[in-house]
C-alpha cells in the first residue's frame, strides 16, 4: 500500500511499504503532517497578530475605553455634583430612585439610599442611574465631536462629512457627491434635461 513520506525539500512522495511496517509509517506520516499544520497555524497566527492591523485595533480599543472612563469621570465627578446643587435634587443624581414595592421591612418603609432599598429587597426604579448614563453618553458624544471638529480645523482633513438628501430618491448622500450611491442619478440636473 503506497503512502506519503516527506522528502528532503519538504514535499511528500509516494513510496511502497510492506504490510508489517505500514502502521508505523502511517503514524509517522500523521505526526509529520500534524507537526507541519501546527507550525503553519502558529506562524499564521503570529502574522495575523503582529503584522496586521490587530495591534492598531487593540490600541484603539484600549485608548477608547480609557477615554470613556475619563469622560465618565468628568461627567459624574465634576459636572453633575454642581448640577445637583443648582437643581433641587438634594442628592447626587445616581442616588435618585423610586420605590415600586417595599421590601422585607414592610409597607411604608423609608429608604435613604438606593443600596439600602436593594438590600431590603425592595423593587426600585433607579432612574438616577439611567439619567447619569444618558448624560455620560451625551458627554462622550459632545467631547468626541469637539475633538473631531478641532482636528478637522487643524488638519483640513474632512472627518465630519456633511450630508444632503438626493433630489430623486431622498436618501442621505455626501454634499460633495456628483451621483447618488442609491439611485445613481446625477445631482447636477442632468436627469431633468433628458425628460
Amino acid at each position: 500500500m503506497p503512502h506519503l513520506t516527506p522528502g528532503p525539500s519538504g514535499t511528500y512522495a509516494s513510496t511502497p511499504s510492506t504490510q508489517d511496517d505500514s502502521d508505523i509509517d502511517d503514524t509517522q506520516e500523521l505526526l509529520l503532517r500534524s507537526r507541519h499544520h501546527a507550525r503553519r497555524f502558529f506562524t499564521g497566527f503570529l502574522d495575523f497578530a503582529f503584522k496586521g492591523n490587530v495591534l492598531e485595533i487593540a490600541f484603539g480599543l484600549i485608548l477608547a475605553s480609557m477615554f470613556t472612563a475619563v469622560v465618565t469621570s468628568l461627567m459624574t465627578d465634576i459636572l453633575l455634583p454642581p448640577l445637583s446643587v443648582i437643581l433641587p435634587l438634594n442628592k447626587n443624581l445616581e442616588e435618585k430612585f423610586a420605590v415600586l414595592q417595599s421590601g422585607e421591612s414592610g409597607k411604608g418603609a423609608v429608604y435613604n439610599t438606593l443600596k439600602q432599598a436593594q438590600e431590603d429587597g425592595a423593587v426600585v426604579m433607579a432612574y438616577g442611574v439611567f439619567l447619569n448614563r444618558v448624560l455620560n453618553f451625551v458627554g462622550v458624544g459632545f467631547v468626541l465631536y469637539g475633538m473631531a471638529w478641532g482636528y478637522q480645523l487643524a488638519s483640513k482633513d474632512p472627518i465630519i462629512k456633511r450630508t444632503v438628501k438626493c433630489r430623486y430618491c431622498r436618501k442621505e448622500i455626501n454634499e460633495k457627491a456628483r451621483r447618488c450611491v442609491e439611485c445613481t442619478s446625477w445631482q447636477d440636473g442632468r436627469e431633468d434635461r433628458h425628460f
